[in-house]
C-alpha cells in the first residue's frame, strides 16, 4: 500500500540532460529517483509535470511518487534526508500529500516560464542569462508578445516530429518586464500546455522582433503558416527557467498552495 506525494523540486539543469530518463546521458529524474532510492531502499518512479530540455533550469518542477505506508519518518524528515543524498544543483523544495489520484502532469492547469537576457553577463548571472547586444527593443517585442495570447496553433514555434496529438496551447500571459537582478530583463509565459522547444522558439523570434529585422505583426503570420521555419531558431536553454506550476487545490490532503501560480 501506498501514499501519493508530490515532490516540489528544484534545479540547475546545467549538467544533465534534461528531466526526463535518458539513455545518452544523466538526467535530474535518474538523480531524484536513485536519490530516493538510497532513502527508503527501493525503486521508486517519479512523474513530472513535464519535461525540460538539457541545460533547462527550474524554480519548482513537480513530481508525484507513490510511497509505501509503512515507511520510516514523514514528509519532512524525508525532505531533509533527499537534500542530504541529493548533489547540490537539485533539492526538494517540499515534499506534500495529495489525493492518491493526483497526477502532476495531467492535473496542473497552467505552467509559466522565465527567460532571462542582459546586456552582458558579469560573475552572478553568467551561467543563467543570455547576453544581447545590441540589446533589442523591449516595447516591440512586448507588442508582439500580446499577439500570442490566446488559443493559437503552436506549430510554427514546436520542435518538429513529436509525440503530441495536439498543438493548440491557451497563452495566458506573455511580457517582457525588468528582472529584480539589476541589468536584466525578462520574459514571462503563461499557458495551460507548452509544446517542446515551444518558449525558446517564441523568445528567439521575439529577439527578430526587438531587433527590428521583423516586424511585431509578423507573429501572427508566422502562427497561421504552421512551419517551424518560419519562426526565429530557438535560444539557449541555460537562461530558461520552469518558474510556477499551477494545480487545483483539492487536490491536496493539507493546506498547500505554495505550488499555485502567484
Amino acid at each position: 500500500m501506498y501514499n501519493r506525494y508530490f515532490l516540489d523540486i528544484a534545479f540547475d539543469g546545467s549538467g544533465y540532460c534534461g528531466w526526463q530518463r535518458q539513455p545518452n546521458g544523466v538526467s535530474v529524474q535518474q538523480v531524484v529517483e536513485d536519490a530516493l532510492a538510497t532513502l527508503f531502499q527501493r525503486d521508486l518512479s517519479i512523474v513530472g509535470a513535464g519535461r525540460t530540455d538539457a541545460g533547462v533550469n527550474a524554480y519548482s518542477l513537480p513530481a508525484h511518487v507513490d510511497i509505501p505506508k509503512d515507511a520510516h519518518g514523514d514528509p519532512f524528515r524525508w525532505r531533509k534526508s533527499l537534500n542530504g543524498i541529493l548533489p547540490h544543483n537539485i533539492h526538494i523544495k517540499g515534499i506534500h500529500s495529495v489525493q492518491p489520484t493526483a497526477h502532476a502532469r495531467f492535473d496542473a492547469t497552467a505552467r509559466r516560464y522565465l527567460y532571462f537576457i542582459a546586456n552582458e553577463r558579469d560573475p552572478f548571472n553568467r551561467q543563467w542569462v543570455l547576453p544581447i547586444r545590441p540589446f533589442p527593443h523591449i516595447e516591440l517585442m512586448n507588442e508582439a508578445a500580446q499577439l500570442l495570447l490566446g488559443t493559437h496553433d503552436f506549430t510554427s514555434f514546436s520542435r518538429l516530429h513529436t509525440d503530441t496529438h495536439t498543438n493548440i496551447c491557451t497563452v495566458q500571459e506573455a511580457l517582457w518586464s525588468a528582472s529584480p537582478y539589476p541589468d536584466t530583463w525578462q520574459f514571462s509565459i503563461t499557458a495551460n500546455r507548452f509544446l517542446r522547444n515551444m518558449v525558446r522558439a517564441i523568445v528567439g523570434t521575439l529577439l527578430q522582433v526587438g531587433s527590428k529585422k521583423i516586424p511585431p505583426e509578423s507573429i501572427l503570420e508566422i502562427l497561421d503558416a504552421k512551419d517551424r521555419t518560419q519562426a526565429g531558431a530557438s535560444v539557449r536553454g541555460e537562461a530558461l527557467f520552469l518558474a510556477h506550476v499551477a494545480y487545483p487545490k483539492n487536490i491536496y490532503l493539507s493546506n498547500k498552495n505554495s505550488l499555485e501560480i502567484s
